[in-house]
């Protein structure tokens, strides 16, 4: 079982970018450029790592190599994402990986690629990106190519050097539950489960009791073992329920208009452990979202589209308005999901100055409806 903190440690240790792997300041997928260049990287290391794991780490700053972090970043569709528009796409697993300098809410993004025998091209253009297009690694660069790419095994020794020097052991998973229990999650409830003699998992929240369900807010939900953070959220309410062999995780987002919300169950999330040393992710999509009266709507998103505006242009906001400006995502959210195309974007557009905002609760709200978004574009892929 591999710690997935000391092979980030390993990756950076071991050399700078290279031809098995690459790393990244963030992620940027809001947009066509940043998926472009996400994808090119994919296309390239999958190429020329045919017979080893490849890997992208993402919250490391480029020049000096210091691990600065990333958001909590928990699209388990991003496989989705490579199968759309790489033709023969790898396998490849995105995971959160907290540290112990950085805050709760970052973490540092790891993307494992596995290997494949058949090159993998773009199938259809995305961006500058036209298809039938193949890249491979050359160095630290993702390159395009027009010849045939040879297989090749030039990284296999040295990928499974780094891997089992990542090897987990019973100090790193005690030391990892009690730095949790005693100095992360000091401030609130904390709990761990062991699963088979060998998994353990760690969770902290804030319970809150809603009829007859008892939800979690400020969640914070690790796998140790592997140094794996499952789920964070700094807002979203959460159920957890676990037996003997699973773990399952149930996430509600509290949506509504007019300071009128209830809570809609948005995905679960399970864990099976197998007594074989082995364990699984089922992720299914429960979102159905609320539907509102079409004209109430549109006077709604034209009042926030006004609100937005006055944002862009700095011009002074009543009381009231500072209030609604935390609302604006979770608004355009709604709007989007009942037919305004274009509210979605219009969110997208206003980044810059949610995230300026004296108020840091507006760009926080922004960061969780973007994740949901992004939950419901792959659902079903």
């Amino acid at each position: 079982m591999i710690n997935k903190r000391l092979l980030i440690k390993n990756l950076l240790a071991h050399n700078d970018e290279n031809s098995f792997y690459d790393k990244k300041q963030q992620l940027n997928l809001h947009t066509k450029e940043g998926k472009a260049k996400f994808l090119k990287h994919i296309c390239a290391l999958s190429n020329s790592n045919p017979s080893n794991n490849s890997y992208i780490v993402v919250g490391v700053e480029d020049a000096t190599n210091e691990i600065i972090g990333d958001d909590f970043f928990d699209d388990s569709r991003i496989q989705n994402l490579v199968n759309a528009f790489l033709e023969n796409p790898p396998k490849i697993q995105y995971e959160n990986v907290p540290f112990p300098n950085l805050p709760k809410d970052k973490v540092v993004g790891l993307v494992t690629i596995k290997p494949k025998s058949k090159p993998s091209y773009f199938k259809k253009n995305i961006y500058t990106i036209p298809a039938l297009t193949t890249f491979v690694r050359v160095g630290s660069n993702s390159i395009p190519t027009s010849e045939k790419i040879p297989y090749s095994k030039q990284n296999t020794a040295t990928v499974l050097s780094i891997e089992n020097n990542a090897r987990n052991s019973i100090s790193n998973t005690l030391d990892g539950v009690i730095d949790f229990v005693n100095h992360r999650h000091k401030d609130m409830p904390s709990k761990y489960k062991v699963f088979k003699e060998l998994f353990v998992i760690c969770w902290a929240g804030i319970p809150k009791k809603v009829r007859e369900k008892t939800f979690f807010s400020r969640v914070d939900i690790e796998l140790v073992n592997e140094q794996i953070k499952l789920f964070y959220s700094a807002q979203d309410e959460v159920e957890i329920a676990f037996d003997e062999n699973t773990f399952t995780i149930t996430e509600y987002v509290l949506l509504g208009l007019n300071d009128k919300t209830s809570y809609y169950p948005l995905e679960q999330q399970k864990l099976s452990f197998y007594d074989n040393g082995y364990y699984k992710i089922e992720t299914e999509m429960l979102f159905d979202p609320p539907q509102y009266n079409k004209k109430v709507l549109f006077h709604i998103y034209n009042s926030t589209v006004s609100l937005l505006y006055k944002l862009e242009k700095k011009q002074e906001c009543t009381p009231r308005e500072r209030l609604d400006l935390e609302h604006i995502p979770s608004t355009l959210m709604i709007c989007y999901l009942n037919g305004f195309d274009e509210a979605k974007q219009k969110l997208i557009d206003a980044k810059p100055f949610l995230k300026s905002n004296e108020n840091p609760i507006v760009y926080i709200n922004f960061k969780e409806v973007m994740r949901v978004l992004r939950k419901i574009k792959y659902s079903g892929s």
